[in-house]
């Protein structure tokens, strides 16, 4: 399989381990002088925006950096909880970068890029390096040394946390760095600002199409290069964990001026949150994976078993993952703790008023807790009681802000009871397509983070969305941008009054026009709930073919309906917030199409695509490395046409092997 010819990815020759430090040493730089008179833009202010953006205005670049809320802090990084990765070995349990590496390729189920992988494994002990100098309170041991836990789909500890905030923890080093650059006028902040569209000239992109969202005005900014740091699109699902403002518009905009979008459909479903409890929410709420490293996930053994969790015998309860998967236990990838977690219950073992939920008890190592505990205070034979009273208090230690949200939302005490939890939409690995410097196939406009599809393959492990978000921004970026950008030191500034600018705010002032004059009679969120049922039913947990081709003849009826009967009440010059939700809403039925036609025509299951047709005997998914070894890169061709290319994936030092956590 050859790959298509409008791809390159710029793989750097040699061996794996050594691509990375040979490309910095011999890559085009820009020198001090020249980078002040370059100007970067940056879209988006979570961990890969502010930590790009903090890095290249530190080295000389003048930087504008764009978010749509009212600070950077507000950014979806804050909602990661349990931790980040890095291959530091502290705990001597046999961690290494190739062991990072190996666990990343083979979580996705053997569809990431073998080259990108690994230098995200090698630069993850820098982070924490960065992380700490930067003040970051990470976890300590009583020694002082920086502490581990366990996470999903390795048998090492290797994350990194902050109790249960580690995103809001690393989001603040992120943004102090930031605000450092902004209050040096290195930066330029502008809050409560869209991105609607970027801007080419000649081939490149040269800037963006962006809306103040309090006085609705329209602007034009230039850049000899565009950062796209804005995230998953998760929402296209309306029920997911992201922040109900993130959203796939500058992403998708950026694909309709040219850059191709990959792997749409891999779509990471997390085993542990807060089931849903009615049609009323806007939102779900995610108990952190780290949780899985201390609980222990069941259900019933018997049918339909009403008894309270607390009444039901050790015998009689079903450690299903322990049973399945004994060698990793209730530390199986996300993919798989999810499948195995909606198929108990579509058995009919599921727990709760609903029967879509299953348990996470911590009585066990709230025992284990109280006993090490004891030891360490000399306490000779406790009582049960005393040993109960000492494990709560470590694990409100490690875990009381995370078992606190959960008693807020359900009105019950985890501490006592067992938490109920079921599968929902998370991350997403598709996004646009990258190559090895993380430009897309539009030069000059380049896309970190989440936004891109290029680290995690068709399952994200837990805690490296943090890894690749300050990878990409602090130590990835400031080298491959420079390659761009020392052949752009002779670009002036173009500017904003040129034709290409004045053309990209006519179209978007036009879609504003139109959304506003439609005045129909179904609000945005009408339409939004209706696609997310169609995504999460026909292409969410389990897609098949016939289901795929219902729903892309559903969304384009839908999407037919929305632009004859959507009602936007407001003005456009003023802050307007179902005007927003209104583009994002259209992109997201857009995107919806795309989803549904990348999981059909990839006629297989890895990871979060779970195909029906294609399952080995034991429901496992079941991968054709001979035919869909590759990433799928689709160009945008017009309305409801789009092109495939494809990207073959070599792997030259890993072996695909059918995965096996047993």
């Amino acid at each position: 399989m050859a790959s298509s010819s409008k791809l390159n990815a710029r793989i750097p020759e040699g061996k794996l381990e050594e691509k990375w430090t040979k490309y910095r040493s011999t890559v085009h730089l820009v020198n001090p002088a020249n980078k002040r008179s370059l100007e970067v833009i940056v879209v988006g202010s979570g961990l890969a925006g502010a930590s790009a953006a903090a890095t290249l205005a530190e080295m000389g670049y003048k930087v504008k950096v764009f978010c749509f809320q009212d600070s950077p802090r507000r950014a979806h990084s804050i909602a990661a909880q349990g931790g980040v990765n890095a291959a530091k070995n502290y705990q001597n349990d046999g961690d290494s970068v190739y062991r990072l590496f190996y666990d990343t390729i083979k979580g996705g189920d053997y569809r990431a890029r073998e080259a990108n992988v690994h230098r995200l494994s090698e630069v993850s002990g820098n982070i924490i390096d960065q992380c700490v100098a930067q003040g970051v309170p990470f976890a300590r041991e009583y020694g002082g040394t920086l502490s581990n836990r366990s996470f999903g789909g390795t048998q090492v500890q290797r994350t990194f946390y902050a109790a249960g905030q580690t995103g809001q923890q690393l989001l603040l080093g992120a943004y102090s760095a930031l605000q450092r650059q902004v209050g040096m006028g290195a930066v330029q902040l502008l809050a409560r600002h869209e991105m609607m569209d970027v801007v080419n000239i000649d081939g490149k992109c040269r800037g963006i199409i962006a809306r103040d969202l309090v006085t609705g005005k329209l602007e034009r900014h230039f850049g000899h290069a565009v950062l796209l740091c804005t995230g998953g699109y998760g929402n296209v699902f309306f029920l997911s964990t992201n922040a109900m403002g993130s959203n796939v518009t500058a992403a998708w905009k950026a694909h309709k001026k040219g850059a191709f979008f990959g792997n749409p459909c891999y779509t990471q479903i997390h085993p542990t949150c807060i089931p849903v409890s009615g049609d009323h929410q806007s939102k779900l709420t995610l108990m952190s994976e780290s949780l899985r490293n201390d609980g222990r996930i069941w259900v019933p053994k018997k049918k339909d078993d009403n008894r309270k969790p607390n009444d039901i015998p050790e015998d009689e309860r079903d450690y299903y993952l322990e049973r399945r998967y004994p060698a990793f236990g209730n530390l199986v990838p996300r993919d798989v703790a999810s499948r195995a977690a909606k198929e108990r219950c579509d058995a009919g073992y599921g727990v709760g008023a609903s029967k879509m939920a299953v348990y996470l008890d911590f009585a066990a190592n709230t025992e284990r807790y109280g006993k090490i505990q004891a030891n360490k205070l000399g306490l000779h034979n406790p009582s049960k009681e005393e040993i109960i009273r000492l494990g709560k208090e470590v694990v409100k230690e490690k875990y009381g802000n995370l078992f606190d949200m959960y008693k807020q939302i359900t009105d019950e005490d985890p501490y006592e009871m067992p938490m109920r939890i079921y599968p929902a939409v998370h991350y997403t690995m598709g996004g646009l397509w990258v190559d090895y410097n993380l430009m897309t196939t539009v030069p000059g406009l380049y896309a970190l983070g989440e936004a891109n599809f290029s680290d995690h393959g068709a399952n994200r492990l837990g805690a490296s969305a943090l890894m690749q978000g300050l990878a990409d921004g602090y130590f990835v970026i400031p080298y491959t941008i420079g390659d761009y950008l020392s052949e752009e030191i002779r670009t002036k500034a173009i500017p904003t009054d040129n034709e290409a600018f004045v053309k990209a705010e006519a179209e978007v002032q036009e879609r504003i026009t139109k959304l506003l004059s439609i005045k129909g009679t179904k609000s945005v969120d009408h339409f939004h709930k209706r696609l997310g049922k169609i995504m999460w039913d026909k292409c969410g947990m389990a897609r098949n073919a016939q289901g795929l081709q219902t729903a892309i003849t559903e969304i384009q009826q839908l999407k037919k309906e929305f632009w004859e009967n959507v009602r936007v009440p407001g003005d456009a010059n003023e802050l307007n917030t179902e005007l927003e939700k209104a583009h994002r809403v259209a992109d997201f039925i857009e995107l919806g199409e795309l989803m549904c036609k990348d999981a059909l025509h990839r006629n297989e299951s890895c990871g979060g695509h779970f195909r029906e047709e294609y399952q080995t005997p034991d429901g496992e998914a079941l991968r054709d490395d001979d035919n869909f070894a590759y990433v799928a890169a689709w160009e945008y061709k017009g309305e409801s046409q789009f092109e495939l290319h494809k990207e073959e994936l070599k792997y030259e030092n890993i072996k695909l092997a059918q995965r096996n956590y047993a």
